[in-house]
């Protein structure tokens, strides 16, 4: 037994991500064929006893279909106008595909706002929790209709790693329409080279997957190996495949070798502090040496006198203390709630 099959044959549930390119065909909107195929797939996979979470890309491409658009809009509000006509489509495609395996799906539109704050998180995991011991499958979305800024950076992508915490996956399938990752752009000549397995995303790596999408699409593959690195930070092994190859998840699963498997990070995160990790960043600290030392090798946490200064971040608080020792902080404000800026329990290292 490959090392491949041993890992994949401790697989029970699964967040499978189909992106834009998969699910659609050239200027025809949904590709109804692979929805079909892919419906057919992921029930024979859950008939064999897995749990499937499926994450969806396809609702402003099929918005686009409907209202004639040859080019993906490009304000904002037409993105979203697209995905509010597109999202039924969507759904309904996979309604038609799944009930003729004897499938029922539910429809989770999710949006960062949702999963930011831990008890609206918490409330979508015992929703999602509850329709899988139901048998049912669920799809969630990225509700485009109002996340302007999921909306500009194809955050399906990092939804589905998020997800991986969110469910406690033990995979996550990225299909799209490659065969995985290579060691270098095609579009920039030479003949690529297949990677088959990744121990680790590194610099390098980001570097060759660097770029934009498909014209359909708005996460590339740069997008997809940030969502691998999170799920692996949450020891979740991921695989990026073609997700039009017939039978691709069942095919995985059997331990064959398409695609990319990317390794989980030996040291797992604690679910909260992967939830952490997962969460948009909204400013910047900067430390000085001193603090950097404590925080990275020492697992400390982070105090007021190493702070140096902040970058977007709006704490009058944080400004007044910065640089001070923790004795001084309550002669400074009047009061103290913490000597920690930041606790050690609330912090992650990227």
């Amino acid at each position: 037994m490959s090392d491949r099959q041993a890992l994949l044959q401790r697989v029970k549930r699964i967040v499978v991500k189909v992106g834009s390119t998969v699910l659609t065909a050239h200027e025809e909107g949904l590709d109804l064929a692979i929805i079909s195929a892919l419906a057919k797939d992921l029930s024979e996979v859950v008939r064999d006893g897995h749990e499937v979470i499926v994450v969806s890309s396809g609702a402003v491409a099929a918005g686009m279909k409907k209202l004639g658009l040859r080019e993906r809009p490009r304000t904002i509000q037409a993105k979203q106008a697209a995905a509010a006509i597109g999202q039924s489509s969507l759904m309904w495609a996979y309604e038609r595909s799944f009930v003729r395996h004897g499938r029922k799906v539910a429809q989770v539109l999710l949006t960062h706002d949702d999963l930011k704050d831990r008890r609206r998180y918490l409330n979508a995991r015992n929703t999602l929790f509850m329709l899988v011991e139901l048998g049912v499958i669920p799809v969630v979305n990225e509700n485009d209709t109002v996340s302007v800024d999921e909306l500009k950076f194809g955050d399906n992508d990092n939804l589905c790693a998020l997800l991986t915490n969110v469910v406690g996956a033990d995979l996550l399938i990225i299909l799209t329409d490659t065969e995985g990752v290579y060691d270098r752009d095609p579009k920039h000549g030479g003949e690529p080279r297949h990677i088959p397995l990744v121990r680790e995303v590194d610099l390098a790596l980001e570097r060759v997957a660097g770029g934009a999408g498909s014209p359909g699409s708005l996460g590339g593959m740069a997008s997809k190996l940030q969502a691998v690195k999170k799920a692996a930070a949450f020891g979740v092994p991921a695989i990026i495949a073609n997700g039009r190859t017939p039978g691709i998840v069942g095919q995985l699963l059997a331990g064959a070798e398409l695609g990319t498997l990317f390794l989980p990070r030996a040291a797992r995160l604690r679910s909260r502090k992967h939830w952490i990790f997962t969460l948009h960043p909204r400013g910047a600290i900067q430390v000085d040496e001193g603090a950097r030392r404590a925080i990275v090798q020492q697992g400390r946490s982070l105090l007021p006198s190493g702070i140096v200064r902040l970058v977007n971040y709006s704490a009058k608080e944080l400004e007044l203390i910065k640089g001070l020792r923790t004795s001084q902080i309550e002669a400074r404000l009047g009061y103290k709630h913490s000597d920690e800026v930041i606790h050690r329990d609330n912090l992650v290292l990227v």
